[in-house]
């Protein structure tokens, strides 16, 4: 079981692009599948402020973020090869 967690919704785009990279990087987290209605999500704003997804939190660096560009950015930076300074695309 990892510690990582990943707020997410069924079809989202923005949701798969952050799986995309935690799989691509490797990284282990627990999926947790939110309601289709903004006014539903009272989970992912209890823990981020806000009910939008993707919301990634990462305990190990004390990190609870929003936004797919950001959170693809985070990963990559923290968990990706320092050595490649690779650009990400987080365009659809």
């Amino acid at each position: 079981m990892s510690d990582r967690v990943l707020y997410r919704l069924e079809g989202c785009p923005f949701c798969e692009l952050v799986v995309d990279e935690l799989d691509e990087l490797g990284l282990d987290y627990d999926s947790v599948w939110t309601e289709g209605l903004h006014s539903k999500r009272n989970e992912v704003q209890t823990v981020s402020g806000q009910r939008a997804v993707p919301v990634l939190i990462d305990p190990e660096h004390g990190v609870t973020m929003a936004e797919s560009a950001n959170i693809v950015e985070y990963l990559h930076t923290t968990y990706g090869d320092a050595d490649s300074p690779e650009e990400v695309d987080v365009s659809l």
